[in-house]
Formats: structure tokens, sequence, C-alpha cells
């Protein structure tokens, strides 16, 4: 199968996701500048999820990009990313609302389907590795990066913190979407040798 109804099919999903998100945030009840204040941390709790849902579109633009085919497993467990994924409306609003950010399950919560996310990109891979041959771009980056480590560790550090002080977990959250911002190099240069 190619990957066209796969990637049109995400790209519309994520679309969904992000709308959910910004209808999630209302506008004040007053038009002051302290009634403008008042709608900060659920900004912050938006742009940061926003933030996250560009860079799995990003990168899931990247990998279908070096995609030849897809099968069964493949188109499962990209739903399995999408499932986790559509979960961020729900905690970045639970964190957002009421000033949630000092609340250690909202701030935990948010970060284990982050984790999960991680998890199910990660599987997304390795799928797309076994049904290709050994010429495949992403086989010839078999060997995970270290961001990958890292990403994972702080989340699974972020997670407990959360209990500790929440605003450390967040700060944890913020980091590894800072590490992400900017696509693999290593794929973005493999799609180059790919285009030639």
């Amino acid at each position: 199968m190619k990957t066209g109804r796969l990637e049109a099919f995400s790209d519309g999903v994520l679309a969904i996701v992000i709308t959910i998100m910004v209808l999630e945030m209302k506008a004040p009840e007053d038009t002051t500048f302290r009634g403008l204040l008042s709608v900060v941390p659920i900004f912050i709790s938006y742009l940061l999820s926003f933030i996250y849902l560009g860079v799995y579109w990003n990168n899931h633009h990247h990998l279908m990009q070096v995609t030849q085919k897809v099968n069964g497993k493949i188109l499962w467990a990209n739903l399995h990313l999408l499932f986790w994924l559509s979960l961020i409306p729900f905690t970045t609003s639970w964190i957002g609302e009421h000033n949630h950010h000092n609340e250690a399950l909202p701030v935990a919560t948010y970060g284990l389907v982050l984790l999960m996310c991680a998890i199910a990109y990660f599987i997304l891979e390795r799928a797309l590795v076994i049904h290709h041959d050994e010429n495949y771009a992403l086989t010839k980056l078999s060997t995970r990066s270290i961001k990958d480590y890292i990403s994972l560790g702080i989340y699974i550090a972020a997670i407990p913190l959360a209990y500790v002080n929440t605003w450390l977990s967040i700060g944890c959250y913020i980091l590894v979407a800072l590490i992400w911002i900017m696509p693999e190099k290593q794929l973005e240069e493999l799609m180059e040798e790919i285009e030639e």
C-alpha cells in the first residue's frame, strides 16, 4: 500500500486535535488587562502543546517522505500514535483550567501522555523499518539518537517530579520540546539525498 491515505488521515486528525485545543481557550470574561492575564495559564499550556503537536507533525511528515509502502501493522502503529496525540487536548485543558499548573496529577498525566506519544512514535518507526529492506532510509538511522534517550529519561523523571514540584516537571516538558523543535538532521540529510 502507498502512504497517501495514511498521511492524509494523520494530517486530518492532527488538524482536528489542534482545533479542539484552540476551542478550549475561552476569551476572558472582561476586557481589561487583568482579564487577559487570567487566561495566561491556559495560553501557556496551549502553546506548549501546540509546539509538541507541531514537532510530531513535522517528524511524521519527514518519516512519510522516506517511506515507500505501508501495511496493516504500520496502519495500526500510526493509529496508536494518533490515539496518544489525541489525548493532548484533554491534558492541556486539565492543566490550564483553574490554574492547575500547581496540581501534581494533571501535570503528571500530561507527562504520561507525552511519554506514551514518544513510545508510540518509536513503535511506528520500528514497524516501518521492519517492513522495508536494508536500503530504507530509516534503516540507515537504526541506532537511536541521543535525543531519543534524553527525551525518554526526562519524561520518566518529570512524571514523579510533578509530585515534588510541578514547575520543575513543566520545565522538563519545555526542555524536551526545545530539544525536538528542529527535525532530526540525519533524516533531513537522507531526504535531500533521496530527492537528488
